[in-house]
């Protein structure tokens, strides 16, 4: 068992300190600084180590790590991630989402009814910011009406976009966790419902019993077209039955386009540039994927990989001790950058070795990092999701800040509640 250095991970730990530090001094902003040159600094420190090295030795090996199969397929899948995203959006099939997931629950339940709309909502469309911007001003509308809590209605939203961050097919926490894992969506989806499911269903428990007795309906024109629809289900349902998720995107983005053609949405010489806008929203990810995949090869290099592993194995007892490891590294690493795709494609190829070690299957250390950094993403209040939900409220008779928000944000608690659960009782897997 190599020790390995702790100094090593020095250029992760620069960029924690850029990026943490540049946030504070921005008044508790953690989004001023871009990402990229927070890594890309650390990527020129990590140069800079060990002199022992020649600098196009390190150079060959930045170059191996970027060029790695799984990273390279990786940011392919972002691409074509982006252009699905892109045409299914541009075709109306986001409005279409809403509007028939809001048409479909009666507004008696209405507070469970926004985290359930929510769960669809976020799984359909694989964006847990984008789903918070939908639902968000429909949770105000109904704090203003029932009179209930307004940090419970906004709470629900918040709830239920961070069940599909996790578990949609086309999130890019989905994607990074699969591949640096190395296994199938599918796989990972059939073990991530089974540890996250008791919290989804008391989550709803604890939402129907605090707003018990309330009737209102859900504001809006609800008109939608099934058809807008039917791109997001091949998707969804070509990824469960274990469809090639690269064959399946691109099928999804021509049907997509095909559907917005077809309606009138946009017009042939517009193709290119709706599939353009979505690929370049993937841009900081795909590239902040590669970076950091020569940063920890350089980390790796030096033995800093190697002082993570021993130290938990130290810790650790076991394959419970193992899981738990990477639980907490990936929660660690996320509420350091508050990105839970950064903190995956971080943690990921740590946590891959550490379930190599423990015989821990790649999908569950891809749940686990999956899980564990949305139950940060969804607790830190300088994180995009909390800050975007309470930015709705502002300026408003019903404001709240992000710390009145948490308290109601019971599903991620849940989630972290119930993962642990089944990692300290459950079967082995």
């Amino acid at each position: 068992m190599k020790k390995g250095h702790a100094w090593a991970l020095a250029p992760i730990g620069l960029f924690l300190a850029l990026f943490i530090g540049y946030g504070i001094w921005n008044g508790n902003d953690f989004y001023q600084m871009p990402a990229i040159a927070g890594f890309v600094t650390a990527l020129v420190f990590a140069f800079l180590m060990n002199t022992k090295v020649r600098f196009y030795e390190k150079l060959e090996i930045v170059a191996r790590g970027m060029a790695d199969e799984n990273v390279m397929i990786m940011c392919l899948v972002f691409v074509l991630a982006g252009a699905f995203s892109g045409s299914v959006s541009a075709a109306g099939g986001a409005t279409a989402v809403v509007n028939f997931g809001l048409s479909v629950l009666p507004g008696n339940i209405v507070v469970a009814g926004i985290f359930l709309i929510g769960c669809f909502i976020s799984t359909s469309m694989g964006t847990s910011v984008g789903t918070i911007t939908v639902l968000a001003p429909i949770a105000m509308q109904v704090a203003e009406r029932t009179g209930f809590p307004v940090a419970l209605c906004i709470g629900a939203s918040v709830c239920g976009a961070m069940f599909g961050d996790n578990l949609s097919m086309i999130s890019d926490t989905t994607i990074a966790a699969t591949r640096t894992q190395g296994c199938d969506m599918k796989d990972k989806f059939r073990e991530n419902i089974k540890l996250v499911l008791p919290a989804a269903l008391i989550t709803i428990v604890l939402l129907l019993i605090q707003a018990h007795g309330a009737e209102t309906t859900i504001p809006g024109d609800l008109d939608y077209d099934f058809l807008r629809i039917v791109p997001y289900l091949v998707v969804l349902i070509g990824a469960l039955l274990g469809g090639n998720v690269i064959l399946l995107l691109a099928g999804g983005t021509a049907l997509s386009l095909g559907v917005g053609l077809f309606y009138g949405d946009f017009g042939p010489k517009e193709l290119f540039a709706v599939m353009g806008d979505g690929i370049m929203s993937m841009y900081d990810i795909t590239v902040i994927s590669l970076i950091v995949a020569g940063v920890v090869a350089l980390v790796r290099m030096n033995g800093g990989v190697d002082w993570i592993l021993y130290m938990i194995r130290k810790l650790s007892r076991g394959k419970k001790g193992a899981e738990v490891g990477i639980a907490a590294l990936a929660t660690a690493v996320d509420c350091a950058t508050a990105n839970n795709t950064i903190a995956i494609v971080i943690a990921g190829p740590v946590a891959k070795e550490i379930a190599r070690d423990y015989g821990i299957s790649p999908k569950r250390s891809a749940s686990l990092l999956d899980i564990f950094t949305s139950v940060g993403q969804g607790l830190i209040p300088y994180g995009a999701q909390i800050l975007t939900a309470v930015s709705y409220t502002a300026g408003t008779a019903l404001e709240i800040s992000p710390v009145e928000l948490i308290p109601y944000c019971y599903y991620p608690m849940l989630m972290a509640v119930s993962a642990l659960g089944f990692i300290l009782l459950g079967k082995r897997s």
